[in-house]
């Protein structure tokens, strides 16, 4: 049987009859079959999004219970809540171009092992201080390895689902968060909050797993000179495809540059990215804003401490499952206008969350929410990695992700603000629910931007 032919960037391949010179990998990943490789990468590194949502959603699942131990204040226990979120800040900005120059694989690594370490010793903290020390280590390492694991699964992703992909990959936050608030309902009353930390040390047992069986990016590969590893992948990913037995590898971007802030904002590049900026500032805030808090606003509204976890299972599932559609959506429709519809839903439903409703409105009101606020987050993140070519998309996510931590920091403490004015209850998710609109008429700037820039793109093409 013939085999059909193949464009590649040097013009047609014939299969056995002609090898190009030189083989495009950005086409034999675009087109590949969704496959076994797809799966092992998506499973560890959704793996490890679950252990970092573990982590970040682990405060607002003990929070209550830290409050009465520790006799916290709502502003105190605010404030603490940030130092983790610093370290995000931190760790995102410090390990996302890191990524860029050293690799994907390396970065996610360390990271890791940071959080997972950092969290376990947070179970024998005593003070205030050594455990908001010990959770700014543990964002260092949390903030680091999102950027790292949502560029190397879109620099695997075909591009017929790569939205779908990255958003079931990062789904696995979400699933960390009800982790979290899941084992709080069972662990918290028999054996303590500290019992939430230790047992962060049990994924660290995946780590050989993971740096043995997880692949470099195969632009990072080609970039390094590393043609023979690159190539190995990706028969992974297309076994049957003859281009892989000769020819030079490339792995082409629309311009190559340095993993620097400065390169975010070339090229026209300037209005997206702020605006970018902005929606990951706004969603943060709100993503950690109900994180935090949404526990103890359920428990001051009369409910008890099992059903205010609960509610944070709601939340995180919301997320879980709304991540997931909206990526197949965005596949469908693009990134952008799915974004907006979702910060404009998750926006109208925290809103009504502060008025009194049956118990089957209020958790489907927070299941919608968690997809407007964290599973928004995840479309965010697919866009930033879209927005950026290869040489600064770590950059590009870490930089995003670190701008969004100041909106996460500026979050719990806004919590804590408002629950000591005390004000009533409606006020409070309505002043969460501002950032969202503020996110889509960001999002509505990015796109327009990205419009004009895939024009002028195809316009340099065409000439």
């Amino acid at each position: 049987m013939e085999r059909n032919p193949r464009v590649t960037s040097q013009g047609v391949d014939l299969g056995d009859k002609q090898l190009a010179s030189t083989v495009s990998v950005n086409e034999i990943i675009d087109r590949a079959r969704f496959g076994r490789t797809h799966w092992l990468i998506i499973a560890l590194t959704g793996l490890l999004l679950i252990v970092d949502g573990y982590d970040v959603f682990v405060y607002g699942a003990i929070l209550p219970a830290l409050m009465e131990d520790w006799s916290l204040t709502p502003t105190q226990a605010g404030t603490l809540a940030s130092w983790a979120l610093f370290g995000m800040m931190f760790g995102a900005m410090i390990f996302g171009p890191l990524g860029d120059r050293i690799g994907r694989k390396k970065c996610i690594i360390i990271c890791f092992t940071l959080f997972s370490s950092a969290s376990f010793f947070n179970g024998f903290a005593t003070t205030p201080f050594s455990f908001g020390v010990l959770r700014f280590i543990a964002g260092l390492g949390c903030g680091g390895l999102m950027p790292n694991a949502v560029a190397l699964t879109r620099e695997y992703a075909p591009a017929r689902i790569r939205s779908t992909l990255v958003a079931l990959m990062f789904s696995g936050y979400a699933v960390g968060g009800i982790a979290a608030a899941g084992l709080g309902i069972w662990m918290l009353p028999t054996f303590g909050w500290q019992s939430m930390f230790f047992a962060a040390i049990v994924p660290l047992l995946f780590l050989p797993v993971i740096a043995w069986k997880l692949p470099e990016s195969p632009g990072i590969l080609i970039r390094n000179g590393k043609q023979s590893a690159a190539r190995r992948v990706l028969r992974g990913i297309d076994p049957d495809n003859p281009a892989l037995n000769g020819g030079t590898l490339t792995y082409e971007e629309p311009k190559a540059g340095t993993a620097s802030v400065a390169a975010l904002f070339q090229d026209h590049k300037a209005v997206g990215t702020l605006s970018l900026w902005i929606s990951f500032f706004c969603c943060l805030l709100m993503v950690y804003a109900l994180g935090s808090w949404l526990p103890q606003l359920m428990r001051t509204a009369g409910y008890s401490l099992g059903s205010s976890l609960s509610f944070l299972v709601a939340l995180n599932l919301g997320g879980m499952i709304g991540a997931i559609a909206g990526g197949s959506l965005a596949d469908r429709f693009g990134l952008p206008r799915v974004v907006i519809s979702y910060f404009l839903l998750g926006s109208i439903c925290i809103v009504l969350l502060g008025f009194n409703s049956a118990m089957s409105i209020l958790y489907a009101l927070i299941f919608v929410a968690g997809a407007g606020t964290i599973g928004t987050q995840i479309l965010l993140y697919a866009s930033v990695a879209e927005f950026y070519g290869l040489s600064v998309r770590s950059t590009g996510l870490g930089w995003a992700s670190g701008i969004g931590r100041i909106g996460a920091i500026v979050g719990p403490m806004l919590g804590g603000v408002l629950l000591a004015a005390e004000l009533p209850m409606t006020w409070n998710f309505v002043v969460f629910a501002i950032p969202g609109v503020v996110s889509v008429l960001a999002t509505a700037i990015y796109s327009l931007n990205l419009k004009q820039r895939r024009q002028d793109e195809n316009t340099l093409v065409a000439v």
